[in-house]
């Protein structure tokens, strides 16, 4: 198989211009450090977590330490990875200081015989496993800061929990063996209450990856995704012959008409197809394919350049 690597940095209301280049770059390194990984001979899942990793490290996007803050000021994060080989998951919900949620939940899935830690629980898991923890405050950033405030401050007066700004990171792959995994990261929703989690680290929700169909990863508004459960949803559109461009569009359509939803998702077929798709006002992305990286941010626009 040819291997592909396909990213996304959460589905968002327009992205400011200022950050425009930052998030573009970032999510560009995201897709080529994944796409090495793949070439080098690397597994799907170790595509997806060193992609994922790399965007958790990088403070633009809404998952590790760019993670939005809760109603208290602090930082809690979600996060998931799923091996399409055998369907094996690991999850952590409500974790913090941690850099690398995504490296606790692949810990999850081959350390222990559950799928899903949270809070005090993950904490310990993660102490007994090595895991380091940094400072809270090293996962909070300046910009996060004021986003609370002016969320605060905003509070009732303008747009529905649907329509914020909807930042999660992921990852979905195809290695050369026919393997397909994904992961997803997020810090939620900002001024969420505290314990609050969405989709991201719920298996079928927020992504899910079986090498009979494809893997896929999802973003947007985490309640809307848990009730309609996108990213099985999508899959089993697939299943029932649709493209991964038709199932996207019916599964995103579907939330939206249901539930107001906004959302994206990323996708990636057996065969080594793949697909991005979203309602929400924009969604950063970037795919690696034969030597070739695609990536956009907005709607009906992509660059297509050749990789080194």
């Amino acid at each position: 198989m040819n291997p592909v690597i396909v990213v996304h940095g959460g589905g968002a209301s327009n992205i400011a211009k200022d950050r425009k280049e930052r998030v573009r770059q970032g999510i560009i390194r995201a897709a080529t450090e994944g796409y090495k990984i793949l070439k080098d001979g690397g597994s799907a899942i170790d595509a997806v977590e060193g992609a994922v990793t790399f965007l958790e490290d990088d403070p633009e996007f809404n998952a590790g330490c760019g993670s939005v803050l809760n109603v208290n000021g602090d930082v809690e994060m979600d996060a998931s990875i799923m091996n399409g080989k055998d369907l094996s998951a690991g999850a952590v919900s409500a974790v913090q200081g941690i850099a690398n949620p995504i490296k606790l939940a692949r810990l999850v899935m081959e350390k222990t015989t559950h799928c899903f830690l949270t809070d005090q629980g993950a904490a310990k898991f993660a102490a007994a496993m090595g895991v380091p923890t940094v400072p809270k405050e090293q996962l909070v950033t300046e910009r996060n800061v004021k986003r609370l405030e002016k969320e605060k401050h905003e509070k009732g007066a303008s747009k529905s929990d649907c329509e914020k700004n909807l930042g999660t990171v992921g990852a979905v792959a195809l290695d050369r063996n026919g393997n397909v995994a994904y992961a997803t990261s997020t810090g939620g929703i900002v001024n969420k209450m505290v314990g609050r989690v969405g989709d991201t680290p719920c298996i079928g929700s927020g992504g899910y990856a079986d090498n009979d169909i494809g893997a896929i990863s999802t973003t947007g508004h985490g309640e809307s995704i848990l009730k309609v459960n996108l990213a099985r949803l999508t899959l089993f559109h697939v299943e029932q012959g649709k493209t991964l461009e038709e199932a996207a569009d019916l599964s995103l359509g579907y939330m939206k008409a249901k539930l107001k939803g906004l959302g994206g998702l990323i996708l990636v077929s057996k065969a080594g197809d793949w697909a991005v798709k979203w309602t929400s006002a924009s969604m950063p992305w970037a795919a690696a394919k034969d030597g070739q990286l695609h990536s956009g941010i907005d709607l009906d626009e992509t660059t297509v350049v050749d990789l080194p």
